[in-house]
This record gives C-alpha cells, structure tokens and sequence, in this order.
C-alpha cells in the first residue's frame, strides 16, 4: 500500500467532518428504550448484540400503555432522551418500540440528525415496493392502537393495511406484562401459526411488518412459513446505520 493510499484510508476511517468531543465514542446508532423488564433475546431492538456496530441506548420510564396510546404525559421524557443522544455523538435516533410513532414529528423537530422512531416508519416504503393490488399485514403488540392517527405521525394510513394482533397471545403475555422468562419456543411456534394462518386466510398479502421490537428474532421463522418479505426494527436499523455511516468499496476491475 502506497503512502497517498494510507492518508486516505486514514482519513475515511476518521470521517473528516468535525464531531464535538465525547468522553467515549463511535456510537452511530441511539436507542430510546423503555424501562420494561424479562428477557432480552439476540434479535431484540433492546438486546446490544443484535447489531454489528455499537448501539447507544437512553432509558425511558413509563408505563407501556402510556406509550401505546401516544400521552402527552410522556411526551418531554422522550424528546429530552433523544437530545441526551444527540448530544453523546450518535447519528440517528430509533425508538424500541413501534408506538413511538406517536412522537415521530415532536423528536424529529427537536434534534438536527435523522429520526426513525418506529418501525412503521418502513410503511411508505413498502407500500411503494409492493403491487397495489396486494396489502401488508402489520403485525402488533397492542393491535387496536394501529390507527390512522398514529399512522399519520409515520406519513401513512390504514389502507391496504391488515392488522394482526399478538398481545393476547399466552405465550407473549410475559413480553406483554413483564416477567422473568417465557416459554420462547412455544412463542415462536404460536406466532409462525397466527401470521401464516392470516396470510393464508386474506390470500392478497404482498409483505409483512412487525410493529413490536421484541419480534425481529421470529422474522426468519415467519418468512419461512409464509415465503414473504418480512420488515421489522433490524431491517430499518441496518438502512439507517448504512446511510449515516457509508462505507468504501474495495475490489478490483
């Protein structure tokens, strides 16, 4: 390697634009999670080995149905969890949990780095990649709460969309309500039978999104079943961190 050829891979790998000074660094990615306790699987928004790259988290508390329903209440903890990230360095902001919705535009209008609060934030996306003849079944925790109200936060509404509720499955109940474990092979089958049974009964789904940040680790288990492209937290936080942090190609010609 010639000696330009270092200075330049020295610089990509500083990223030349000025960054203020942090006691610690490198977190390109920040997460606003609420205090909810049980188990935290590789997958999980909340679980820091889901990802690659380093992951900066802010606590938030509350109860879950608070956020569920978009309080006002709630409100100044989630835009003041955001500034704390913005001003530790990190370079987009996600919310853990796919009713954050509720606060897209107070936390985008409230920092100056790109703001993903929700994975339904993927729903323009996707209803511009699938054939409108098709619809897209959500996938919810708290599945009365998918409205066009909340859905509007996100740029979109309710059509073309199914919406499949989850929370009142047993085997999700110690996700739901917090608990110290749960039966997570029986959560897994349940959800793979419930989703695919649904596709099959509606027989015009085109793709699926998973509302809640505790499903991506069933995504694969799903799309096995139903042969679907499936959306969720991880596929939105993997888009995020690669255009906030680009990369250089090498190879040869």
């Amino acid at each position: 390697m010639n000696e330009k050829s270092v200075i330049e891979t020295r610089e990509e790998l500083l990223d030349v634009h000025l960054v203020s000074p942090h006691y610690t660094a490198g977190f390109a990615i920040g997460i606003i999670a609420v205090h909810l306790v049980y188990p935290k699987l590789p997958g999980n928004v909340a679980n820091a080995t889901t990802y690659p790259f380093p992951v900066l988290y802010r606590e938030v508390f509350f109860e879950i149905e608070q956020l569920f329903n978009g309080s006002d209440e709630i409100r100044k903890q989630i835009v003041d969890a955001a500034k704390y990230l913005e001003e530790q360095g990190v370079r987009a902001i996600v919310g853990a949990c796919g009713y954050f919705a509720h606060f897209q535009e107070d936390v985008r209008e409230a920092v100056d780095i790109p703001v993903f609060m929700s994975s339904l934030c993927q729903l323009p996306l996707i209803k511009t990649a699938v054939s409108a003849k098709k619809r897209i079944l959500v996938v919810a925790a708290s599945g009365d709460n998918i409205d066009d109200k909340v859905l509007a936060k996100v740029g979109t509404d309710t059509s073309r969309l199914v919406v499949q509720d989850i929370g009142h499955l047993d085997s999700f109940a110690g996700i739901r309500y917090g608990s110290n474990g749960f039966d997570n092979r029986r959560l897994t089958e349940e959800l793979t039978e419930v989703i695919s049974k649904r596709v099959s009964e509606e027989g015009d789904i085109g793709a699926v999104l998973l509302e809640c940040s505790d499903l991506p680790p069933y995504a694969k288990s799903i799309q096995a079943a139903t042969g679907l492209p499936v959306y969720d937290f991880n596929t939105m936080i993997d888009l995020i961190y690669h255009s906030v942090v680009q990369k250089t190609y090498l190879g040869y010609l």
